[in-house]
């Protein structure tokens, strides 16, 4: 390979305006920033794996007296009465996370050039080890 060995390789496509200024094999560093730009953070969130109605969408369940005994956490009905199909867009369990997250209007607060590292302030979604692309605005 050109860029050398990587455990996660990433293209950025440029604008026509931008492309003279990079060029391949190219190191991009916290040096391209500056405190106080506006960032717009993407990633990939926590994947939560299989989750119910009540998690996943907020549900609120079946009522706890009245004679139900097992469909607390149930989602209730999910069609009928002339229609005999699953309405499309019908909110069920299923899995969660692992979507791609884009964070917009965050701030840089903090650059150490020294350690290539930098403090932005709000929330960047996914775990630890995740890759973050971090773009100007």
């Amino acid at each position: 390979m050109k860029g050398g060995l990587y455990k996660t390789l990433k293209e950025f496509r440029l604008k026509p305006i931008d492309k003279t200024e990079v060029k391949e094999g190219d190191v991009i560093d916290v040096s391209s920033f500056a405190v106080g730009d506006k960032l717009m953070v993407s990633s990939i969130s926590k994947g939560k794996g299989f989750q119910g109605v009540v998690k996943r969408h907020g549900f609120g369940g079946g009522p706890r007296s009245h004679g139900q005994k097992h469909s607390e956490r149930e989602p209730g009905s999910i069609g009928g009465g002339l229609r005999t199909h699953v309405p499309k867009g019908m909110r069920m369990a299923g899995r969660m996370g692992s979507d791609k997250i884009t964070q917009k209007n965050l701030e840089v607060i903090f650059i150490d050039k020294e350690n290539n590292t930098m403090l932005i302030e709000g929330a960047i979604t996914g775990k630890r080890g995740t890759l973050v692309e971090i773009v100007s605005r």
